[in-house]
């Protein structure tokens, strides 16, 4: 760790692209290290996990040493907070004698309680109990608590209308050419679009998975077509390109079709 920790200062103090990075720019990178670690262990290669969990580990020091120069903490008082949580949250193992055997449904119970004493006397929100992960999920969970109360439109027609106001207000950040803006309103626009989405009892995240499988699976035959005429896809003109994605349309609706069970 000491090493780790002596790489990275060095690294802030003379890398021209470690020395531009914010906490803000870095959290992608955070979230996008947590999927690699759930895809190496799926994947079932230790050696991969190991890889992916330094490259998690090195998310948690480059953001403790930026933090460490503001003044604020440094990467071992993030070591001694997960430990005293890891203490306190775990009274049975560690003041056993004050309980008796308990079930894991018993601990599980022990450890809410005690997370909702940490967080006594401060401002709390309904919508706190919905986890951080992936920010389609997010939404749309963040939307199924809001209605719950009636903080909803009545009618899909308006949440449509709603999200082409969205639309309306980024066309115009875009002629504002105002880059904060133009964020802020496509991310309106995504919000709205989820909104519709979970009206229609649509999960997001589901659609857009599926429709970046087609993206790969489309994008795949291309590259394989070129290959076949001996080119690299980048050899390929913007016009070929369209011409084989069209032809990927068509063979994969037709393999679906055929692939589908027919009712007798």
């Amino acid at each position: 760790m000491e090493q780790l920790l002596s790489i990275m200062r060095e690294l802030r103090e003379k890398c021209p692209w470690d020395q531009q990075q914010t906490p803000e720019s870095l959290t992608r990178y955070a979230i996008e290290e947590a999927y690699e670690i759930e895809a190496a262990v799926r994947g079932g290669k230790a050696d991969d996990v190991r890889d992916e969990l330094g490259d998690l580990l090195l998310q948690v020091v480059f953001q403790s040493q930026m933090y460490s120069e503001q003044g604020a903490f440094d990467f071992q008082d993030v070591v001694q907070a997960i430990c005293d949580k890891l203490v306190r949250r775990h009274p049975h193992v560690f003041q056993a004698e004050q309980f008796s055997q308990l079930s894991a449904d018993d601990v599980a119970v022990l450890w809410q309680d005690i997370k909702r004493k940490e967080k006594a006397g401060k401002v709390q929100s309904r919508l706190d109990q919905i986890k951080h992960g992936p920010a389609l999920q997010q939404a749309e969970e963040i939307q199924k608590n809001a209605a719950k109360i009636g903080f909803d439109f009545a009618k899909l027609e308006d949440a449509y209308s709603k999200l082409e106001e969205e639309l309306a207000e980024f066309k115009q950040a875009l002629e504002n050419q105002n880059s904060d803006e133009i964020r802020e309103e496509f991310g309106d626009c995504l919000f709205s679009l989820v909104n519709i989405g979970r009206k229609l009892s649509i999960s997001s995240e589901m659609a857009l998975l599926g429709t970046v499988h087609k993206f790969r699976t489309r994008f795949a035959y291309i590259e394989t077509q070129a290959a076949l005429q001996n080119k690299n896809i980048e050899d390929l003109s913007l016009a070929e390109m369209d011409q084989l994605w069209e032809q990927a349309k068509q063979q994969f609706k037709q393999q679906a079709l055929y692939e589908k069970p027919q009712l007798e």
